[in-house]
C-alpha cells in the first residue's frame, strides 16, 4: 500500500534492465578501474561508470552530473557510500564517451578492484564545531598523491581509506585498511563568564564518559579535571564555553589494518599506527608522508588479494613498524580497562 509517510520505494529508481532482472544475475567482472560489467541470466547487460567526487559538491556540479546522466543512461546514476558517482549503463557504447566526458570535467575514473577508493570523510573544519582537523583538505593533499592507486588496480587488494577530524569518528575509520583521526591532547578550555549563560550544568556534566567535568560549589559553571580527559570534545556540543580546539595541541593519528569483508578472516578494527602528525593545512605534508609511506610498504609485500591487516597480521606487527620506519612509544601500548584480553603475551612478544 503506497503511503506519503518516508522515503520512495527504492525500487522506484531502478533503471529498468536492473529491474526487470532483479536477482537474477549471473557474472559480473572488472573491465578496467571503475567500470563494471554484470550480465544476467536473461543476457541483459549493465555497464556501471565509477567516477571519484569531492564530498562536499555544490548545486552546479550536480546539475552538471545530471546532465551527462541524461545524456548517456537516462538520467540513472547513484553516489556510493564513499561519495563515488557511479553511472548506470544499458548501453555498451555510451561508456566510452561518457569516460571521455568525465575526464574533460577532471573526474578521475577507479576506485574499484585492487585499487584505492574515494576516502570517505567527516565534516572537519567545513561544518563540524568539535572538529580538531579539516577533513576535505586532507584528503584533496592525500589523493593529489595518490591519484594514481584510484585509477590504476596495482595494489595487492582493494584499500579503503577515510578520514575523521575528531575521535567522535563519525567516518569508517575504525573498520578501514587506513584510517586518518583528528584528535584534541588538550582539555577544554572553561569560559566561567559564558557557562552561566549559555550551558545547563546538569547536561554538561552528564555530557562527559569520564566523569571528568565537575560543578564549582557555590558557582555556575564547571572545572574540568584533565587527567581524566579523554578529549572527546562531547562537553562542547552541550556547553558552548567550553571550546576544546587549540591551534597548538591539535593533530592527527594514524590507523591501520581494519576491514569489514568477511573474506579470508573476520572483520578487524584498526589499531594505532602513528599518535601524533602535526596539523599544518593547507597540505599536511607530514600526514601525505605517511600516508604514502604505508601504502608503498604495503604494495611492496603483501600477497595478492591480501587487505593491510591480514598483511600486518601475518607477518607481525613488530616488522610492519620496521618496514613502515614506525617509532614504537608508549603510546601504542593499549592501557584501556579491558585491555588484558587483547594483551599479546607470549614469549614471541619484542617490545
Amino acid at each position: 500500500m503506497a503511503t506519503d509517510i518516508g522515503p520512495p520505494s527504492y525500487q522506484s529508481m531502478l533503471p529498468p534492465v536492473i529491474k526487470d532482472n532483479y536477482g537474477r544475475w549471473r557474472y559480473h567482472e572488472i573491465l578496467r578501474p571503475g567500470v563494471l560489467k554484470h550480465v544476467s541470466e536473461t543476457g541483459g547487460e549493465v555497464y556501471t561508470v565509477r567516477a571519484g567526487s569531492p564530498r562536499l559538491v555544490s548545486v552546479d556540479f550536480i546539475r552538471e552530473i545530471c546532465d551527462l546522466a541524461d545524456r548517456y543512461c537516462d538520467g540513472y546514476l547513484r553516489f556510493t557510500s564513499r561519495h563515488n558517482i557511479e553511472f548506470l549503463l544499458d548501453k555498451k557504447d555510451n561508456v566510452a564517451p561518457l569516460i571521455a566526458k568525465l575526464a574533460e570535467k577532471g573526474l578521475p575514473v577507479g576506485g574499484t578492484g585492487k585499487c584505492i577508493s574515494n576516502i570517505v570523510h567527516t565534516q572537519g573544519w567545513i561544518h563540524c564545531h568539535s572538529a580538531a582537523t579539516d577533513a576535505s583538505g586532507i584528503v584533496k593533499a592525500v589523493m593529489d598523491e595518490l591519484g594514481d592507486q584510484f585509477t590504476e588496480a596495482k595494489l595487492p587488494a582493494k584499500l579503503r581509506i577515510s578520514v575523521a577530524c575528531c575521535l567522535n569518528m563519525c567516518g569508517a575509520v575504525h573498520c578501514s585498511d587506513l584510517a586518518i583521526v583528528g584528535i584534541h591532547t588538550r582539555p577544554p578550555k572553561v569560559d566561567n563568564e559564558r557557562v552561566a549563560s549559555v550551558c545547563e550544568i546538569p547536561t554538561t556534566l552528564a555530557s562527559c564518559p569520564t566523569g571528568a567535568i565537575r560543578p564549582v560549589p557555590g558557582q555556575k559553571t564547571v572545572t574540568v579535571n584533565a587527567e581524566r580527559c579523554m578529549y572527546c570534545g562531547n562537553c562542547f556540543t552541550v556547553c558552548p564555553a567550553m571550546p576544546i580546539a587549540d591551534a597548538e595541541g591539535d593533530g592527527l593519528a594514524i590507523f591501520v589494518g581494519g576491514k569489514v569483508s568477511n573474506a579470508r578472516s573476520a572483520p578487524m578494527f584498526s589499531r594505532l599506527a602513528i599518535p601524533f602528525v602535526p596539523n599544518n593545512p593547507p597540505r599536511w605534508p607530514e600526514v601525505v608522508a605517511a600516508v604514502k609511506k604505508i601504502v608503498e610498504v604495503y604494495a611492496a609485500h603483501a600477497r595478492k588479494d591480501e587487505r593491510m591487516g591480514e598483511w600486518i597480521e601475518r607477518i607481525g606487527w613488530e616488522s610492519f613498524f620496521r618496514l613502515a620506519d614506525i617509532p614504537f612509544t608508549d603510546k601504542h601500548i593499549d592501557d584501556f580497562t579491558f585491555a588484558t584480553t587483547t594483551f599479546r603475551t607470549s614469549t614471541q612478544f619484542k617490545w
